[in-house]
């Protein structure tokens, strides 16, 4: 469906009914990477699932930043009438969750993140995302899509699940140019998240594929390290996208988490 909002037009699919959980995903993907999640809700919650700035259904926004998406993110709460949600994404997507926290923490009730890093960009990681930025110009999208594509999931799924690497591939090659550029600079101008993760004090579940070599699994570690009281789920035999890869697995995880630290929590 499509969400009307301050900031535009916001696509968006949702399942399940109960508490609120926004699930904000990767780069370069669309709300579709949810899509097993949303096809099985934890009992007493309902999945929201955007299409971020520029990807998808969404209109893109001007000034494009983890911190002015923060805003779009509220912006859309506001317009769903949800005072307080879990926020909960992948990569890109926990990128932005934590800087959800990091601007607006009254109105996170939990957290989940997912495959993803406290840390900003190296100097060497950010002139690989203007590199890839120079790349998208000069030989469009499928260009970046193969660029992306071996990071993408684990070894496991390149070898038995050829659909979900389909699916992937169709996602990265949906995006739009303008929304590719916004995200990646955005990326690269993302503060070191460190300080802000020591800060949160909701429930926080810390999910990763044993096999993610973008985000390995030591950067989870770091941040269960510095959250109290944050849970650490491994996804066995996944990458990257290991909500896509590995669903069952990732939705138990997120399930129990919700289900033993957000109902109980009504404040």
């Amino acid at each position: 469906m499509i969400v009307r909002t301050p900031d535009g037009a916001v696509g968006l699919d949702a399942s399940g009914a109960g508490e609120p959980v926004l699930l904000l995903h990767g780069f370069p993907l669309d709300r579709t990477l949810w899509a097993p999640q949303l096809a099985d809700p934890a009992p007493g919650f309902r999945y929201l699932a955007p299409d971020l700035p520029g990807f998808g259904e969404s209109d893109r926004v001007a000034g494009p930043g983890m911190d002015r998406w923060a805003d779009w993110v509220v912006s859309l709460l506001d317009t769903l009438g949800i005072a307080r949600a879990t926020i909960g994404g992948l990569s890109m997507g926990g990128y932005l969750a934590m800087a959800c926290w990091r601007r607006h923490p009254h109105r996170v009730r939990g957290l989940v993140l997912a495959d993803t890093r406290a840390g900003a960009d190296s100097d060497e990681g950010r002139a690989k995302r203007r590199e890839m930025q120079a790349l998208l110009r000069t030989e469009g999208i499928e260009a970046v899509v193969e660029r992306m594509r071996p990071g993408m999931t684990g070894r496991a799924t390149r070898r038995l699940r050829p659909a979900a690497i389909d699916a992937l591939d169709a996602m990265m090659r949906r995006a739009h140019p303008d929304a590719v550029h916004d995200a990646l600079q955005a990326l690269m101008d993302r503060p070191d998240s460190t300080a802000t993760i020591a800060s949160v004090t909701v429930p926080t579940l810390i999910l990763c594929g044993d096999q993610d070599i973008l985000t390995p699994l030591p950067e989870s570690r770091a941040m269960q390290a510095a959250i109290a009281g944050s849970v650490l789920g491994v996804v066995p035999e996944a990458g990257h996208a290991s909500n896509f890869e590995v669903p069952g697995v990732f939705n138990r995880l997120l399930s129990e988490f919700l289900g033993a630290n957000i109902r109980a929590d009504q404040s």
